[in-house]
C-alpha cells in the first residue's frame, strides 16, 4: 500500500460542510499514510473557459511530485467497487509505486494536457459529482480502501 498520497484540487473547499468532512478523513488517513492536500487557483470559467481549464491543469502538472504515481479522476477513467479500489491501491505499495497522486479538477474537468499527463484515468461513477464532492467522495474511498486492506470494520 503506498505510504503516501498527494490530492492535487482544483479550488478551496468554501462551504464549511465540505471542509469539516475533507479535514474528518484526512485526520483518519493520517494513521494508515502521509497525506498530502495541494489546493491550485480555480480560475473563472466566464470569459474564456477552455484558458481556465489550460491555466488550471498547468498549475496541477506544477504540483505534481516527482516519481509520484499520477491517477486523475475522469467520468471516461476505469470504475471500480471499494473492494477493487483497495486491491488496486494495494497493488501499487507491492509494484514499488509507493506515491499516488490523484488530481481532482475544477467545474469544467481537467484539461487535456493532465489527463494525457495521468498514468491511470479513474472514474468515481457515471454520475456528475461537483467538484468539492468528488474530493470528499476520494478522500473517503482511500480510507474505506485502508480499511479493506487492513480486515478492519468499516467497510460493510
Amino acid at each position: 500500500m503506498p505510504a503516501r498520497l498527494t490530492i492535487i484540487a482544483v479550488g478551496k473547499l468554501k462551504e464549511r460542510h465540505w471542509r469539516d468532512a475533507a479535514e474528518e478523513y484526512l485526520k483518519r488517513l493520517k494513521a494508515y499514510a502521509t497525506i498530502e492536500v495541494v489546493e491550485v487557483k480555480d480560475r473563472d470559467l466566464s470569459r474564456d473557459a477552455a484558458r481556465a481549464v489550460a491555466d488550471e491543469g498547468a498549475d496541477i502538472l506544477d504540483a505534481v511530485p516527482a516519481g509520484a504515481h499520477v491517477v486523475a479522476l475522469d467520468s471516461g477513467g476505469r470504475q471500480m467497487s471499494s473492494e477493487q479500489f483497495a486491491e488496486w491501491l494495494s497493488a501499487h505499495g507491492l509494484e514499488g509505486r509507493s506515491h499516488v497522486a490523484v488530481l481532482v479538477g475544477g467545474t469544467a474537468g481537467l484539461s487535456r494536457d493532465v489527463l494525457d499527463r495521468a498514468e491511470e484515468k479513474l472514474s468515481l461513477g457515471k454520475i456528475t459529482l461537483p467538484h468539492q464532492l468528488a474530493r470528499v467522495v476520494v478522500l473517503e474511498q482511500l480510507y474505506r480502501a485502508f480499511r479493506i486492506m487492513r480486515n478492519e470494520p468499516y467497510h460493510r
